[in-house]
C-alpha cells in the first residue's frame, strides 16, 4: 500500500508510482494541479488552453514516469515538462495577425497596475506585460515556486549564471517601470523588488478539470 500520504515526499510518491501504485501518482496530480495550471495560464490564450496544456503535462508526466530519476528534484523535472508542453501548444496554435504569444488581458495602463500594485496578481500581470519569457519563467518560478537558481536552471535549460542574470535584470526592469510610473518619491528598495512574499502569494486559479493519466 501507499504509505500515509502527508508525510511523503514528492520524490518518494513517484518512485511508488513508478512501481505501479496508481494512488502515488494521484496524490502528485492533488500536489501540483493548481501550480502547473497557475504556471500555463500565464501562456495560454483561455482558461480551455490552460486546463489542456495541464492535462497534458501530467499525462506525459505519467507516460515517463520511468525516465525520472527519484534522486533529483521531482518538481523541476514536472516543471519542465510543463514548459515544454506550452512551446508545443504556442506552436501548434494558429497566430492572429502575426501577433506574439497572448499575454494576460488587463485594459488597466501601467500607472493604474502600479496604484493597485499592493495586488500581487496586478504586480505579476505587470511583469507579464514588461519581462521576456524566459525572465517571466525565471521569476514565476522563483517567488512563485520557491526554486533556487540551480533547479530554475535545469527548468529552463540555461546555465545558473545565466538564471541569475536573468533574474537581476527582470528586477532592474520592473524597478524601472515602477518607478517611471509613479510621482517623484525615493527609488524603490531592493526588498520591494524583491517580490516580497505577503504581495507575491501564488495566485489562485479554479481547479483544471482531472484527467485519468492513463487514457
Amino acid at each position: 500500500m501507499v504509505q500515509e500520504i502527508p508525510s511523503v515526499s514528492d520524490e518518494e510518491l513517484a518512485r511508488q508510482a513508478q512501481s505501479g501504485f496508481l494512488e502515488a501518482f494521484e496524490e502528485l496530480v492533488c500536489r501540483y494541479e493548481n501550480r502547473i495550471h497557475s504556471f500555463v495560464g500565464q501562456f495560454c490564450r483561455n482558461p480551455t488552453d490552460a486546463r489542456e496544456v495541464t492535462q497534458d503535462t501530467f499525462v506525459k508526466a505519467y507516460q515517463n514516469l520511468e525516465k525520472f530519476d527519484s534522486r533529483r528534484v521531482f518538481a523541476a523535472w514536472l516543471f519542465t515538462i510543463a514548459r515544454r508542453k506550452c512551446i508545443d501548444h504556442h506552436r501548434a496554435a494558429p497566430r492572429v495577425a502575426d501577433e506574439p504569444v497572448p499575454e494576460m488581458t488587463d485594459d488597466a495602463d501601467p500607472a493604474e497596475l502600479i496604484a493597485r500594485r499592493e495586488e500581487g496578481q496586478n504586480l505579476w500581470q505587470l511583469a507579464r506585460r514588461r519581462l521576456s519569457e524566459n525572465q517571466f519563467q525565471a521569476l514565476w518560478l522563483h517567488y512563485a515556486e520557491d526554486m533556487d537558481v540551480a533547479r530554475i536552471a535545469q527548468v529552463l535549460g540555461k546555465t545558473r549564471v545565466h538564471v541569475k542574470v536573468m533574474l537581476f535584470r527582470a528586477r532592474q526592469l520592473l524597478g524601472r517601470e515602477l518607478n517611471s510610473a509613479r510621482t517623484p518619491t525615493p527609488s524603490v528598495p531592493a526588498a520591494a523588488l524583491s517580490l516580497a512574499r505577503p504581495a507575491f502569494v501564488r495566485p489562485t486559479s479554479i481547479p483544471p478539470a482531472k484527467r485519468s493519466p492513463t487514457n
